[in-house]
């Protein structure tokens, strides 16, 4: 059997990557992120429809809900870790 070794690249888009010790932040930030994108964009449409000012208005409001998300995501994350210790058999 051949030995096949992986490669890992140390970089991302060109880019290096950050060292694993930013990984506690770099979860919230990504998940605040794409859930407010989401999420306002849903709220948006919902709200306003199709209006020719929608990617002002959508930007706006993912600004606004992200400022809100990604700290509160820093404050609750460890709380939901504990809870979900609490809930799910580690092994």
């Amino acid at each position: 059997m051949k030995n096949v070794s992986r490669h890992t690249s140390r970089t991302f888009l060109g880019l290096p990557k950050l060292p694993a010790r930013y990984a506690s932040l770099v979860v919230p930030l990504l998940l605040s992120v794409f859930m407010t994108c989401i999420v306002s964009l849903i709220s948006t449409f919902k709200g306003i429809g199709a209006d020719p000012h929608f990617m002002r208005v959508w930007l706006g409001a993912w600004l606004i809900s992200w400022a809100v998300a990604f700290p509160t995501l820093l404050l609750v994350l460890p709380v939901v870790r504990k809870v979900t210790a609490a809930l799910v058999e580690m092994t």
